[in-house]
């Protein structure tokens, strides 16, 4: 390098520093940028009263090289800017450099996000690697990868949980990278962030092919320093990269895009005979030809150069060869610079806090011997009423299209149990007592154990909805407790707290009132029956009275009828033949409304037969301690619990009892305390509810339960798990799928709540609840009686008219009606 290109005309000339690495892709596309940036602007912009002259040093990618080159250039040449150098340790050097002699650095490749906050002087022309930190954490959110290796740079890049940083130097060896790549792969995760040159990530993806770390459920996901010189790597790394995931800021093709690729092409085989150009300029390629645009247009607005400020005569004769002038051009230049925007080939070109301001994301895919977008993520478009797809700002394919390594579609779960480390241990107590919870079996023949339960169950449910392997922890039928907390660390509760009371129950036999046969009904009910039954008897004598000879005889005996007819129906035994249709209509509802009411009336009864009370006396807690009565609890760790809670409520010591299993309990309680056995059993309420599904017919739960923490799985302090089996148990929870695995265990013997005989029980039945039945069969009735006269009206309306013109009393009146209704027809 060493190259300078000076323009001879009158006009301002602003010295421009250009610090690369002349020996890299990078330095040879940037300088065939600039070069062409530079001739293309001036080109355009004949009229203007500026010119930049370019200055190029050599950094030889090393820190010492690029700081020499920067100081002749403020020294010797007097800059006015420097762009470059290329590598973000050399920029850490170099920038400090500018800062003292208030000359802007500019840098299109430098990308460390900690380089801008060191000085107002240092700008960043490149998109910094925090402006990939949201694509990249979004795809593994996207996938709900929960854990991740990140290769190469120690930082907080992604917003998941970093089980492993390996820091792998550009100067390691073979051996070196295989060991720390056998190392990853004896961890449970899959998900590797590589954040690396690209020499680096080439001899990476050779040795993790090496390892079989480039097969099925393993996840590569790459930045945009290797996918941006991807097409320049060597095939066979191209081959062991299948797969990977990368990600590279969108470039949008334009026309000027186009046809400046097409001179850039021709430029750099021109610049660098014997080296194949890319088919594109590359992202660096492109911020170097805006950034060399954009210098250009603020040397134009600031115009007037002042010349550089030495130092003294003291300072020059000072041993520090790091003392420069000071540049009054400089501040100007950098103010104007941060002020111009404009389309460059990159896309918007506007500096802001003197960084590139981020743009939208393509997410590419290694397939073949290229690279294929998969989707593209925009940055501010996060809605936090949504968790999938577009709300995580991608568009497109929406990633659905990856093809991972080893030719797989699935997506990878990106955790697997480790080839080697310790093996998971659960703890599960050996002797629960309620096997439907935890069941420890030892298998004589084989030795081996096999575990079963409930919550054995609901254990593997919640492990298996979490996205990587577990640790040691607890499981079976534990209480939360205050003690246990001092040494565990507790999930969300799996199942209810809280103490109950079970007791057994007594049926009452006291059935001697004597009006007990009245009481499945309201009186309102029965007396609207009653009046229903003289309305039906009545209608059906109207009915059939002209016609039928059963319905006929002296008035004495019409009273009788009314009544007899609806009463035999109840009992369908009436043998009166009934002619009419409209009284056929009134018998047919009637027998309806009959079978609903003797139905309603036998259940109620039947009911309220078999209902039941607790034994006097047992009621109140209180009794029992005054009374003496033994209570039981249950034999376990939560024993010592149970006695403490006892004694605190006035039991004595030794009026508590200890019982392991169901069929214990319920011994115990069918004994009673004079017997043996006891009058209440204490228990958590999972168990009172576990026994009670086996003996609901002769026992129930009484009173509120006393409240206490649930069951729960410990895990040990400090365990990063808790939070993820908590937010599992919350899901599973909301899917019914706890309900599901609970009443798989349980549903052999127990009961619903219909079946409950505590819930069992007996009320007056009401008018309302015959309110649309009665309305119907009145409705209906008086219908067919309505039909029925208006008929006979009709049929007599001559001989009607002539009684009610009569000149005859109104009893003569209703005599003569009567006799005419009389007449058999």
């Amino acid at each position: 390098m060493g190259m300078q290109y000076y323009f001879f005309t009158q006009n301002t000339t602003f010295q421009v520093g250009v610090i690369l690495d002349a020996d890299s892709l990078v330095a040879r596309t940037g300088m065939t940028s600039l070069s062409l940036a530079l001739s293309d602007f001036y080109s355009t912009n004949s009229n203007y009263s500026t010119r930049l002259v370019l200055h190029t040093r050599d950094g030889r990618g090393r820190i010492t090289d690029a700081a020499s080159s920067a100081l002749n250039l403020l020294k010797d040449v007097q800059v006015d800017a420097i762009i470059g150098p290329q590598k973000s340790s050399q920029a850490e050097f170099v920038i400090g450099l500018g800062d003292a002699a208030k000359v802007p650095i500019i840098s299109f490749s430098a990308t460390s996000p900690s380089l801008g906050s060191q000085t107002e002087y240092f700008v960043q022309t490149a998109l910094t690697d925090a402006a990939q930190v949201d694509a990249v954490a979004a795809i593994v959110k996207y996938f709900r990868w929960y854990q991740i290796v990140l290769v190469y740079e120690d930082s907080d890049y992604v917003n998941a949980r970093v089980s492993y940083r390996s820091v792998i130097p550009t100067s390691a060896t073979n051996d070196f990278m295989l060991q720390e790549l056998y190392k990853m792969k004896t961890m449970q995760t899959r998900v590797f962030v590589l954040h690396t040159t690209s020499s680096l990530a080439s001899r990476i993806f050779l040795k993790a092919k090496e390892a079989e770390m480039m097969s099925e459920g393993y996840v590569w996901i790459v930045t945009t320093g290797i996918m941006e010189l991807f097409y320049s790597l060597d095939s066979k790394v191209v081959e062991s990269m299948q797969g990977v995931v990368g990600v590279k800021p969108l470039v949008t093709r334009s026309s000027k895009l186009n046809f400046t690729t097409i001179r850039w092409k021709k430029k750099f085989a021109d610049d660098y005979p014997g080296i194949t150009p890319q088919e594109e300029m590359n992202l660096y390629g492109l911020w170097a030809y805006d950034t060399l645009w954009a210098l250009a247009m603020a040397a134009e607005k600031t115009g007037f150069k002042e010349p550089t400020s030495l130092p003294n005569k003291t300072a020059l004769n000072s041993t520090d060869i790091f003392i420069t002038g000071t540049s009054q051009t400089g501040p100007k230049l950098l103010a104007a610079m941060l002020d111009t925007k404009f389309e460059g080939l990159a896309g918007n070109f506007h500096l802001v806090n003197e960084q590139l301001e981020p743009s939208s994301f393509e997410i590419l895919n290694v397939n073949g011997k290229g690279l294929r977008q998969v989707g593209i993520w925009t940055p501010f478009v996060q809605s936090s009423s949504q968790v999938y797809g577009n709300s995580m700002g991608f568009t497109g394919e929406k990633l659905e299209n990856i093809i991972w390594p080893g030719e797989s579609r699935n997506v990878p779960k990106g955790w697997e149990v480790p080839v080697s480390g310790k093996k998971l241990r659960v703890g599960v107590p050996l002797e629960s007592g309620f096997s439907e919870f935890v069941k420890v079996e030892k298998d004589t023949q084989t030795n081996s154990t096999k575990i079963s339960g409930l919550y054995i169950d609901l254990f593997d449910s919640i492990m298996a909805a979490l996205p990587y392997a577990n640790y040691d922890v607890a499981v079976g039928d534990i209480t939360i407790t205050a003690t246990r907390s001092e040494y565990v660390v507790f999930t969300l509760p799996i199942e209810e707290g809280g103490v109950t009371r079970t007791q057994k129950i007594q049926y009452d036999d006291n059935r001697n009132d004597k009006w007990f046969f009245l009481k499945p009904l309201k009186m309102e009910l029965w007396l609207t029956i009653l009046a229903l039954f003289i309305f039906t008897g009545v209608s059906l004598w109207i009915l059939e009275h002209k016609f039928n000879k059963a319905f006929r005889g002296r008035p004495s005996g019409y009273l009788g009828l009314i009544f007899y007819i609806p009463f035999m129906s109840l009992v369908f035994a009436h043998r009166e033949k009934i002619v009419t249709n409209l009284a056929r209509v009134v018998v047919v509802v009637w027998i309806f409304v009959v079978l609903v009411l003797t139905s309603t009336c036998t259940a109620s009864l039947s009911a309220r037969l078999t209902t039941f009370k607790l034994q006097q006396g047992d009621t109140d807690v209180n009794t029992l301690i005054r009374n003496g009565d033994y209570v039981g609890c249950r034999e376990g760790t939560f024993r010592t619990f149970l006695v403490e809670f006892l004694t605190r409520l006035g039991f004595h010591e030794s009026k508590i009892r200890i019982y392991k299993h169901a069929e214990e309990f319920a011994n115990a309680l069918s004994k009673r305390s004079a017997n043996g056995g006891v009058t209440a059993i204490f228990s958590s309420t999972p168990y009172a509810d576990l026994f009670l599904s086996k003996y609901y017919s002769n026992y129930t739960k009484f009173g509120s339960p006393y409240l206490t923490e649930g069951f729960a799985f410990g895990f040990p302090k400090g365990s990063p798990l808790v939070g993820d089996v908590s937010s599992a148990i919350t899901k599973l929870t909301d899917s019914h799928k706890i309900a599901e695995i609970k009443a798989h265990w349980i549903r052999q013997s127990g009961c619903n709540e219909d079946d409950d005989p505590s819930k069992v029980g007996w009320t007056n039945i009401g008018l309302r609840s015959f309110k649309v039945l009665f309305a119907v069969t009145g409705a209906v009735t008086g219908t067919t009686v309505v039909l029925f006269l208006v008929s006979f009206l009709y049929q007599n309306r001559v001989r009607v008219r002539n009684i009610y013109n009569s000149d005859n009393t109104v009893g003569f009146k209703v005599h003569a009606f009567g006799r005419l209704f009389d007449e058999r027809d």
